[in-house]
């Protein structure tokens, strides 16, 4: 399976009532045919499955992996600037189609909702 690149942008929360799209993440991970994170795949290209957390403010930019243990899957930052793990709720679970709905925790907080925009083949980026 191919690596996906895949936009969350952050949906309706409180706080943002109309949501805010210059807030997100880009992550990149194999999806399998259901379009949910291919595990085994995921073991294979472990190196190149990255998440670019994006935000007008620069002190929230980060740049990590994807990480997975168990049934957790989370997102990795190795600088202390960056701030803690973020997990995503049930993120194995979940399916990654635009329109739909993915939660993350970040910074350990009050988990928020983002909505999926974008799902390209990083082969079309090129």
């Amino acid at each position: 399976m191919s690596l996906q690149r895949i936009t969350l942008q952050l949906a309706r929360n409180p706080g943002y009532p109309n949501g805010a799209t210059d807030i997100g993440y880009r992550i990149v991970a194999p999806l399998d045919a259901d379009a949910k994170i291919d595990v085994e795949a995921w073991r294979a290209e472990r190196e190149a499955c990255r998440v670019t957390r994006f935000h007008p403010d620069e002190t929230e930019r980060a740049s990590g992996v994807l990480t997975h243990r168990g049934a957790h899957w989370r997102f990795h930052y190795d600088e202390d600037a960056e701030g803690p793990d973020e997990e995503g709720h049930r993120l194995g679970e979940h399916v990654f189609k635009e329109g739909e709905y993915v939660s993350v925790r970040h910074h350990g907080e009050e988990a928020l909702t983002y909505l999926v925009t974008d799902v390209t083949p990083l082969s079309e980026l090129d």
